[in-house]
């Protein structure tokens, strides 16, 4: 995989929302006399990135740099995570500091059963001098930028200026643009390379099916969103990369057991910014990530794939035999 070797050292920026993933591990023993919930017993703290920031960790796994321009509360969370994204390491010069709390997900644990998550965040869209300063920090992140990634959690920071500045900013520098969408700007990403909703997502936001099967809607579909491609995650399925003129490319899952699909699309994103970065065409990044979710699909929580796990995973499926969980 020459594409993966030249990826090696290409800048990818990464713009979106950082989260604080928080992990709390335990047993329960009993059910507790002041309500009808279980005692979990915590034997365990673990802290990982989410969001942009596992983005970012993929990126940075696969070989390449990263910087990435988030927004973080002026709290412990904060400082944890800026101290987190320094160790990947990333450039962390763009983060800005905002008066709000980190975007905080705590999923409490016991035997590999979630019980409960409980978020700690303010999703408003940020405005006003906060505007400015992420739009100052993009437009100096992407100066020497091979790709750009906007990482959308619906947490506030990629809003319509954010994000038509940072789309406007990477268009006039000629790099590729992935985007990975939640709802609530869902058409305000035209002039994207890739633009890579789950089916649902896009389905929900066109308010229609969209029919695989029957392609020749897709030029009506591609006109509403003003993005060169759409891969469509399609869970089991695989992928389904699609292009304005109407061709659609199926990729099947390499997937041979699926132990937690937490982070996958995550690492799908990392893997098509840096093969775009690299030279690849959509359909070489596509069918690489495809091989790097069918990896991380294996591993328990948000993880990084690296590529040497990619060239395993190539190889064994290859040659039709088992990959290794």
């Amino acid at each position: 995989m020459a594409l993966l070797a030249a990826a090696q050292g290409k800048r990818v920026v990464v713009v979106g929302d950082a989260m604080l993933d928080v992990y709390l591990r335990g047993e329960v023993a009993r059910i507790s006399p002041e309500a009808p919930v279980p005692i979990v017993r915590v034997s365990e703290r673990k802290l990982a990135l989410g969001g942009a920031a596992n983005v970012a960790n993929n990126v940075v796994a696969i070989g390449a740099s990263c910087e990435i321009v988030c927004a973080v509360g002026d709290d412990a969370a904060g400082a944890t995570l800026l101290e987190m994204l320094a160790g990947v390491p990333t450039e962390t010069r763009s983060v800005v500091r905002v008066s709000r709390p980190t975007t905080t997900k705590t999923r409490v644990v016991a035997r590999s059963q979630q019980l409960l998550r409980y978020d700690e965040e303010d999703d408003s869209d940020i405005a006003g001098e906060e505007t400015g300063q992420l739009n100052r920090a993009i437009a100096t992140a992407l100066d020497g930028a091979d790709a750009l990634v906007l990482e959308d959690y619906n947490k506030g920071v990629l809003t319509s200026d954010v994000i038509t500045m940072a789309i406007g900013r990477a268009n006039e520098c000629g790099i590729p643009i992935v985007v990975d969408p939640k709802y609530r700007n869902f058409f305000a990403y035209r002039g994207a390379t890739i633009f890579k909703p789950n089916r649902r997502e896009l389905e929900s936001a066109l308010g229609a099916e969209v029919d695989l099967e029957h392609p020749e809607a897709l030029p009506a579909t591609f006109g509403r969103l003003g993005v060169q491609h759409l891969l469509l995650t399609l869970g089991e399925h695989g992928m389904a990369l699609l292009s304005a003129a109407g061709e659609v490319g199926r990729i099947p899952t390499t997937a041979r057991e699926v132990y937690d699909v937490v982070g996958a699309g995550d690492t799908v994103t990392a893997y098509l910014a840096t093969i775009l970065a690299a030279g690849g065409t959509p359909a070489e990044a596509a069918v690489i990530a495809n091989f790097a979710a069918g990896v991380e699909v294996r591993k328990l929580g948000a993880a990084t794939v690296r590529t040497a796990e990619v060239v395993a995973a190539y190889d064994d499926f290859s040659a039709g035999t088992p990959v290794p969980g």
